[in-house]
């Protein structure tokens, strides 16, 4: 029963950490109890049986907790984010478990380190790809805390939660074992520096941080469509006119860019008919009353075809000679009327795409297909799309869930991005802390590349966020309105910007060599 009660904590300590609720400092001492639990069995009979349930325990209590809110969309995909991104994390510490036996013990815990970290460089770039809970993304609420962030991205979080965990599970290992209170104060000085330090080099930064670029000023239109009563029954007409009266109430001759939400244009429109849209035109109209400003929205769009040789892996299929493609994208009208398109690329699991369909579209046929009418794979691109103005300022159209992947989001600006228009909608999710989230992970995205982010999603949160991860002004959840801000445009790459996700790729490489030594001294045995 103990032992059951230390994996329960372990979830709990993990999920009371979590955004937008939680205090981050408990995820410093959040895998104790599950190490502590590891190691009384690590030597007992039949206990990778035992250690798997304990630890599945732990991961599922901390995934429940903190994403319930997707079942507002989808029941069954909850329960498949759920179960699954448990099970993987169980693997994780179950497969420590195993090699922890062949390994000395600072080794099995370094392994333990650069297997997680393996685990969620992984969730960031497979099919199945669900990185919400990587660690790093828990400080998200208390950018104050993370300023280096632009140094190491999440993976430097994870890595300093790591660090302080196994700090204090090596503290009360010695002290049960040598039963002095020396060890007990030691242990408390190393993980209490071991948390102090990175807080005050980003309490430095930001107190010496001076934003950069010139500014210009946005406006972030929230029409607050309800997307399972409303979007899809409400015409691109009706969207434009809301828009427009939105705008209005924010517009002025200084205004450089109106931004509005992810498909917000969502009524049948097709791909070669995008010229003579409803969607462009209300760029053309805004541009028309205020020549200065740049459009930028989300669309809808689908092109349907017979031509077998366009097929490709994310065309849909409606009967033989009849295709189409389906594209969540974002569009910009610029100043002179050009006009410009970027596919959204990062897709939501099970929603967007079907991962690994050959092997699982017998199986599961198209239940994972399923969301607020949505119903077919969309087609993305590979290049980092960046919209550039006639006066050469670079927008980075990043599109909802694209904004949780950091090396991903450098790419924008690699290709030279001033700063980030984030469009988005949250309403799947309902008033949950789902949205809320969403909107913290933003912040870690302008702290890694020190870029001003504007927000548009449809029922909210809008917002705009500094180069250091604060959110200066932002609207209520399900209210309709706008804001307006003056922003920095900034063109430095950070060292985080240029180098990507390297703590990840070494531990990858460290993953590896810990796990060949360790079949390889098992070998030596037999």
């Amino acid at each position: 029963m103990k032992k059951i009660l230390f994996a329960a904590l372990t979830g709990i300590l993990l999920a009371i950490a979590w955004p937008t609720y939680g205090f981050p400092l408990f995820l410093f001492f959040a895998f104790v109890p599950l190490l502590l639990t590891e190691y009384q069995l690590r030597n007992t009979p039949k206990s990778k049986g035992r250690f798997f349930g304990l630890s599945y325990i732990s991961f599922f209590i901390w995934n429940i907790i903190t994403t319930w809110w997707i079942y507002n969309s989808s029941g069954f995909g909850m329960w498949f984010a759920v179960l699954v991104n448990t099970l993987l994390m169980t693997l994780v510490f179950w497969l420590y478990h195993i090699l922890a036996k062949k390994l000395p013990f600072n080794l099995s815990l370094l392994f333990l380190v650069s297997l997680w970290l393996s685990f969620e460089y992984m969730h960031l770039n497979w099919d199945f790809s669900f990185p919400w809970l990587n660690l790093g993304n828990g400080f998200a609420s208390f950018p104050s805390w993370i300023q280096w962030y632009e140094y190491t991205g999440t993976f430097g979080g994870s890595l300093w939660v790591w660090t302080v965990n196994i700090i204090v599970f090596k503290g009360i290992l010695l002290y049960k074992e040598h039963k002095d209170k020396i060890i007990l104060q030691r242990t408390l000085i190393q993980s209490s520096v071991s948390i102090i330090i990175p807080l005050l080099i980003s309490f430095i930064i930001l107190k010496t941080y001076t934003e950069k670029g010139n500014t210009v000023e946005v406006v972030v239109l929230q029409p607050n469509i309800d997307p399972y009563t409303e979007k899809y029954n409400t015409t691109d007409k009706a969207v434009s006119k809301l828009l427009d009266s939105l705008a209005e109430t924010k517009i002025s001759n200084y205004t450089d860019f109106i931004i509005a939400p992810e498909t917000v244009f969502a009524d049948n429109n097709r791909l070669s008919q995008f010229p003579v849209s409803i969607a462009k035109k209300t760029g053309q109209r805004f541009i028309n009353k205020h020549p200065n400003v740049n459009f930028i929205s989300g669309i809808s769009m689908y092109d349907r075809f017979s031509n077998p040789a366009k097929v490709h892996k994310q065309t849909n299929y409606i009967r033989e000679n009849d295709y189409y493609d389906d594209f969540n994208s974002a569009f910009i009208v610029r100043q002179d009327g050009s006009t410009e398109l970027y596919n959204k690329t990062k897709l939501v699991v099970g929603v967007e795409n079907f991962p690994y369909q050959n092997l699982l579209k017998p199986l599961l046929g198209d239940v994972m297909l399923d969301l607020g009418g949505t119903v077919a794979k969309k087609t993305t691109q590979e290049e980092r799309e960046v919209f550039f103005t006639k006066d050469s300022i670079g927008v980075a159209p990043i599109i909802c869930y694209e904004s949780i992947y950091g090396e991903f989001v450098t790419g924008y600006s690699k290709n030279q991005a001033d700063f980030f228009a984030i469009i988005t909608n949250d309403a799947w999710w309902g008033n949950t802390q789902g949205h809320r989230q969403h909107l913290s992970y933003a912040s870690l995205r302008a702290i890694e590349n020190r870029k001003s982010v504007a927000r548009s999603a449809n029922t909210g949160i809008s917002a705009f966020i500094n180069q250091t991860g604060y959110i200066t002004t932002s609207l209520p959840y399900g209210t309709q309105g706008a804001l307006t801000s003056s922003i920095h445009c900034n063109t430095t790459l950070t060292f985080y910007a240029k180098t990507g996700n390297y703590i990840a790729r070494i531990a990858s490489f460290l993953c590896v060599l810990l796990f060949l030594f360790a079949i390889g001294k098992r070998r030596k045995k037999i």
